[in-house]
């Protein structure tokens, strides 16, 4: 019997642009129709950024609602994660949107260096968004940029500000933060089972990485993370021509490791959130 693969889709991101791949999608209007071709093509769950008139990050409730309400028409059962993350966007709006109750919400639980600058989250904003994921019933997906961001999460819970089972996303290939290598992989992994048996986990990498962060994390029992959001390339001779393209690419791989592309069903008992 194969085990199933949550197959994360992270349609826009706050980086790339329609300059640099025209399939990014960067409307509401686009972004949902990514979100269903990706949803066909297996995905299960879906990383939300939203984007100003100039494709630039933004904290746009509106935006964030209009996807919500259009993924859940078009996707029926698709789990919503929306971002919390800091890239262009003020910490006092970065929690805005989470009293519209998506599925999910991604919550880095510890400040990094990002290739231009400090990702920075002050742990009373960690504690801000913790709460606030309480009180809105968002499940927190705890983003792992780096190894301490887990004995963080881990003293979040002891705390009584993040509920069990958790599910958490180690991620690599960000430049000055964590490189992708196996071994660390492996180590975050065996770190997490010790701290928290019952948790779930995903392993995404940016750019060239992307890939091999698949194959690693299906090998190792995880579930994946693919889309423009990391990686605009499908591979070094080309564009990837749709968020769908990638999803579809580790849809195919899940046979190799005996696994299988979870569904939304699937997907949602795994990650112990409502039908």
């Amino acid at each position: 019997m194969t085990t199933p693969c949550i197959i994360t889709v992270a349609i826009t991101g706050a980086v790339p642009k329609t300059s640099d791949n025209p399939a990014v999608p960067v409307t509401p209007e686009k972004q949902i129709e990514s979100t269903h071709e990706a949803f066909e093509a297996g995905a299960s769950l879906v990383h939300v950024h939203v984007r100003d008139a100039q494709e630039n990050p933004s904290s746009d409730v509106d935006k964030f609602a209009e996807i919500l309400e259009g993924v859940r028409k078009h996707c029926p059962g698709m789990i919503i994660q929306f971002s919390t993350g800091g890239r262009g966007r003020a910490a006092s709006e970065r929690g805005s949107m989470l009293h519209l109750a998506p599925d999910m919400a991604s919550l880095a639980t510890g400040s990094v260096n990002f290739p231009n600058g400090i990702y920075d989250n002050h742990p009373d904003l960690i504690n801000e968004l913790a709460q606030k994921m309480l009180d809105y019933e968002d499940k927190p997906e705890v983003e792992i940029f780096d190894l301490a961001m887990l004995y963080n999460a881990a003293n979040l819970v002891k705390q009584g500000m993040l509920s069990e089972p958790l599910h958490v996303q180690f991620v690599f290939g960000v430049q000055n933060a964590l490189p992708p290598i196996r071994n660390i992989l492996n180590f975050e992994v065996s770190e997490l089972n010790r701290l928290f048996p019952e948790a779930t986990w995903t392993a995404a990498g940016v750019g060239r990485s992307q890939l091999d962060l698949n194959h690693w994390a299906l090998e190792l029992g995880g579930h994946c993370r693919t889309g423009l959001e990391d990686n605009i390339r499908y591979d070094k001779s080309r564009l990837a021509a749709s968020n769908a393209e990638l999803v579809g690419r580790v849809a195919n791989l899940c046979d190799q490791y005996d696994r299988h592309v979870a569904s939304a069903k699937e997907a949602r008992e795994l990650l112990s959130l409502a039908a």
